[in-house]
Order: structure tokens, then sequence, then C-alpha cells
């Protein structure tokens, strides 16, 4: 359920102009058993706009043509970026942020890169759709694009053991008895669309079974394990990122997490928050 500060007259009134998929993000966490607090309906809103933007970026990607790699094949514009030697890209001085992103929608054709780069990069495009230009470029410099390596003012957070996901959270199918020598293969990060739909950068969209049938196309011969979708669902800190858009810069702080409970163990490691329920 959904725990706000402002009456339930304010709250209705909201949700009933709120686009689509956002409703449908806010009435299935409205009926969900676990909590969720927010400061504000502001701050609610924030993240159903966010999430909804990560579907939307999501799907661009798949229809962009930028392709799947690994590391050592990856490839990108040099324009809007540098190409490390480990295969990340790295954004060029005396550019903006926000053209460097774009640039990989709008030229996909130049760019290929793995799964895991490819949902830092539907973040960032999905957060500079919802906050513009300007504000992204103040708050995001100096990116590096290379698996999960994101700036900190993502401060991505996994929830463990919660059962459930909704559309713009991130999550991951194991392939436990992967083949060696197709080691790409020992899992796909994929974004949650609406309904039961994913995207996997380099799979495609479809449902979870579409994803779990390709990783076991690439299992040891004689593997009797099948692949599966991990009980763990990540997205971005929604409070921290709204936070540093009404300041106007990245906070000196990380503010407190939406989801709190009793019973909750929650640790933090540099730029990612861990939540076991």
């Amino acid at each position: 359920m959904i725990v706000l500060p402002e009456s339930s007259f304010s709250v209705n009134a909201a949700v009933q102009m709120l686009p689509p998929l956002e409703r449908e993000i806010y009435e299935r966490k409205q009926s969900s058993p676990n909590a969720f607090h927010y400061p504000s309906l502001a701050a609610l809103r924030f993240e159903l706009k966010v999430r909804a933007a990560i579907v939307e970026a999501a799907v661009q990607l798949q229809r962009s043509d930028a392709e799947f790699e690994s590391f050592k094949e990856s490839r990108c514009s040099d324009v809007y970026w540098t190409r490390t030697e480990g295969g990340g890209f790295r954004q060029r001085p005396g550019v903006h942020a926000s053209e460097a992103i774009r640039d990989i929608y709008v030229n996909g054709k130049d760019y290929a890169f793995e799964c895991a780069t490819a949902v830092i990069i539907v973040l960032y495009k999905a957060v500079l759709e919802t906050i513009g230009d300007e504000a992204f470029d103040r708050l995001f410099r100096f990116l590096f694009l290379m698996s999960w390596h994101h700036d900190s003012l993502l401060h991505l957070i996994t929830v463990y053991g919660k059962g459930e996901a909704y559309p713009g959270d991130i999550q991951y199918v194991k392939n436990p008895q992967v083949d060696p020598k197709k080691i790409e293969w020992q899992g796909e990060n994929i974004v949650k669309l609406a309904g039961n739909r994913y995207f996997g950068h380099g799979v495609g969209i479809g449902d979870v079974d579409m994803f779990i049938k390709k990783l076991n196309r690439h299992r040891l011969p004689g593997s009797t394990v099948s692949a599966y979708l991990l009980d763990e669902a990540t997205y971005p800190n929604f409070f921290a990122l709204l936070d540093a858009v009404g300041s106007g810069r990245p906070p000196s702080f990380l503010p407190p997490l939406f989801m709190q409970s009793p019973g909750q163990i929650v640790s933090r490691i540099g730029t990612r928050t861990a939540i076991y329920l």
C-alpha cells in the first residue's frame, strides 16, 4: 500500500489525472502487501513519471539500431564518447551529457554494448526526459558507461525477497549452468515494462519465458538447471533525484528511502543500497 501525508481526496483527484502507465504502477503499488512511504504527493508523482520514462526509454532503445556486443567488441560514436581500453564509453570534454545520451538513440548504428550498460543508458535517458536537458547537464557530468558503473546521483537501490516488481524496475535472469565458452549468456539484465513484458538488450521484448528459453540455449551440454528470474528489483533513488532537481545540485547526503518498514535490513555500499525483506 502507498502511505502519504496528503488527504485521500487530494490523492484520489491526482490519481484520476495520471496517464495510463503511471496509474497502472500506482494501482499495483497500492494493492501491494508492502508499505511504500512517501514524504509528499509530489514525490510519488515524480517516481511514477520516472518509472514511465524508464519503460519508454527501454522501448526506444529496442527500436534503435544499437547492437549487443561484449566489452571486447563494444563501439561508440567518437563525436560524443571515447572508448576506453576495457570497452567502456567516457563522455568527451566539451559535449553535453544530454547530447551524448540522446545520440545513442538517434545514431544507434554507431553503438554496441552489453546488457548491463544498456540498462544504465536506459536509466539516464529516462531521467533526462523527465527533468530536461538543462537540469540533466547541470547534475550529470563526465558520464562513464560500462556495465553497472553509474553516476552517484542515481544511487541504485536493490530490493531482495519482495516477490514483486513494477514497470521501470531492473531485474535479472540468471543462467547458472552457462557454457563457459559462451559466458556472455550467463544472465540477462531486463527492464520491466507494462503488464508482463520485459526488455533485454540483444534479446528483445517479451515475457520472462522468452529470456529463459534464450539463455537455456547456451548451457553446458547435459545441464539440468534452467535459467530463472531472481527475486530482486533494482531502481534509482527517486528521492535523491527529486531532491537534487529541486535544490539545483546533487545532494550532499542520501535522503531516506521511500519504503521503510519494520524488519527490513538495509545496507549501503558506495552508490548502491540493498534492502532485504
